[in-house]
């Protein structure tokens, strides 16, 4: 290491040859000057080098005049040990000497010391005309944490603990060229995006500065009357401005319910096969969730109403329309014996209506929220199946009181929703752009719900069973008992088509001999590619049977 000397500032610099003067070229990086919360000076960026490319990156260093250490040398410090923990990488350029003192608000020669001081160590070096790098080949011993270590360490485990796990209902990511048939979920390259777009311009231009600001909690006015006059004409829901809350998808609006309802130890009777997503919400209130059988006319309500005779039910979960994931519809007299019961125990009924637009044969069945006389229902809908997943709307219908609570736990929480998003889908309520598109993709979708149930009894014979259902956005088709269906789907994803078996919506993770197919996000083509691709699959399951004959016979 070099010798020290006196600076210009009164601070020791390192000393040493004149080729140092190379080390200060010029960055074409144009750099901000900052200073921290107590006024101390920082450099807020440096430059990374890769290859011909350079990009600026944030990286903090802070002086402090007040410390007796020279402020050349608390920057030798900081930036070694920036290299030591992996922050600054090897190869990483750093600012010429010029721009640094500038930022950091010193003396050029206090950069240059600095540097020095990284040089002599062999922690930097510089290339002529070219700028200081941290240096490729660093001391031995030097990196005490690389930063892929770094990463990993974090990725694995905190310093601390987390407590009991959280539960999880994520469907698993499939590869991008994986047809998938695991969600029944729009298909986005139908969405009115050009529709969209302008109602956002109308919607900016008209209450730009309004919609940017803050807003009202439950949703902004114009979308909950538009939804509330919606609900009001085509589900007999008596809905209003004030009953309606917007939220962002239907999964945060059974999060609030639960939430605003239930405590530890209440009892909630939910589907036995059913929705994992929502029984994760109800579960993380520490809530006792028990199943109910489900048979081919949805939740068995004899068996409910013994349920309640036996223990205070605080709340039902159920999907009356198109029962997830079976997509049976709860016929009339269940349904006014489920609104009976639900009246003379005083309990909680979660109606989760989440594709009720998508009904193809008959009229839809009304909700039950449309004939609660006891004020006993909470209707959850959802907007992000008529769109698409990533636009999250959904929304609640509840008694005022509830209202008001739930808007005090969303505010602890989110604040409010995207207010001009909300106001721009108004505006698709209000100039029917909404309207045609629902129309629109009713047909669509029910021409690809044909197609599928065709390929299915085309290209897997007699090994899946399958009905037309009546609506909903997924088919339940029964397999074969001996059809092994978690290897049928794990070989499924190595033939580039996802799907899940039936277990996964139970709520005991029994076996269940049936997959739910969703149709609605691929057109005929694809969902014809996606049964061969099935069929391939099971053919090809190790060791051969019957079953996979069976599939061969329907290709």
């Amino acid at each position: 290491m070099g010798q020290r000397g006196q600076g210009l500032e009164g601070q020791s610099v390192q000393s040493g040859p004149a080729s140092w003067a190379e080390l200060v070229q010029s960055t074409s990086s144009k750099l901000v000057r900052f200073r921290g919360p107590a006024g101390e000076p920082y450099c807020p960026a440096v430059e990374e080098v890769r290859g011909e490319q350079m990009r600026s990156w944030q990286h903090t260093v802070v002086l402090d005049p007040s410390r007796s250490e020279p402020l050349f040398l608390q920057l030798s410090d900081a930036l070694q040990q920036d290299i030591r923990c992996g922050r600054l990488r090897p190869g990483t350029r750093l600012p010429g000497s010029r721009s640094l003192a500038e930022t950091l608000g010193v003396h050029r020669n206090t950069v240059l010391a600095g540097y020095g001081e990284l040089i002599a160590q062999g922690w930097l070096n510089t290339r002529p005309a070219g700028g200081t790098f941290v240096a490729r080949d660093l001391p031995p011993g030097s990196t005490r944490m690389p930063r892929e270590r770094l990463k990993a360490r974090l990725s694995l485990a905190p310093g601390f603990p987390l407590g009991p796990p959280v539960p999880s209902a994520r469907i698993p990511d499939f590869p991008p060229d994986v047809l998938v048939l695991a969600k029944g979920a729009p298909d986005v390259r139908r969405m009115p995006a050009a529709e969209l777009s302008r109602a956002y311009r109308r919607a900016l231009a008209r209450h730009g500065r309004a919609l940017l600001g803050y807003g009202d909690p439950r949703g902004h006015p114009r979308l909950r009357a538009a939804l509330a006059e919606m609900l009001a004409s085509t589900r007999a829901l008596p809905a209003s401005e004030e009953t309606v809350f917007i939220t962002r998808g239907s999964q945060m609006a059974l999060d609030l319910i639960a939430r605003a309802l239930l405590g530890p130890g209440d009892v909630v009777a939910v589907e036995g096969l059913g929705h994992p997503g929502a029984w994760a919400a109800l579960r993380l209130t520490g809530a006792s969730l028990v199943p109910v059988p489900v048979d081919a006319h949805g939740v068995n309500v004899a068996a409910l109403a013994s349920l309640a005779e036996q223990r205070p039910l605080r709340a039902i979960y159920l999907t009356p329309h198109h029962q997830f994931p079976t997509t049976s519809v709860l016929p009339a007299a269940r349904r006014m014996a489920l609104l009976e019961l639900a009246r003379r125990h005083r309990t909680v009924v979660i109606e989760d209506d989440y594709d009720h637009e998508f009904h193809y044969d008959g009229r839809p069945v009304l909700p039950l929220a449309s004939r609660d006389e006891a004020g006993v229902v909470i209707y959850v809908g959802t907007l992000s199946k008529v769109l698409a997943p990533g636009l999250r709307i959904g929304y609640l219908v509840a008694p005022g009181a509830l209202i008001a609570r739930i808007t005090e736990l969303r505010v602890s929480t989110d604040l409010q929703g995207d207010q001009a998003h909300e106001c721009a889908v108004a505006e698709l309520f209000e100039d029917g752009d909404l309207v045609r598109h629902v129309r629109r993709m009713r047909r669509v979708y029910r021409g690809r719900r044909d197609a599928l149930v065709e390929a299915l009894r085309t290209h897997l014979g007699s090994v899946v069973q399958v009905m037309p259902p009546a609506g909903g956005m997924a088919l339940w088709a029964r397999v074969d008992p001996a059809v092994d269906l978690d290897r049928w789907s794990e070989r499924g994803v190595e033939h580039g088509v996802g799907f899940l078996p039936g277990r996964r919506y139970a709520f005991d993770g029994g076996q269940v001999h049936a997959v739910r197919l969703g149709f609605t996000p691929l057109d005929e083509q694809e969902l014809d590619e996606a049964a061969r691709r099935m069929a391939t699959a099971l053919r090809e399951m190790a060791p051969r049977s019957s079953q996979a004959r069976g599939a061969s016979q329907g290709s």
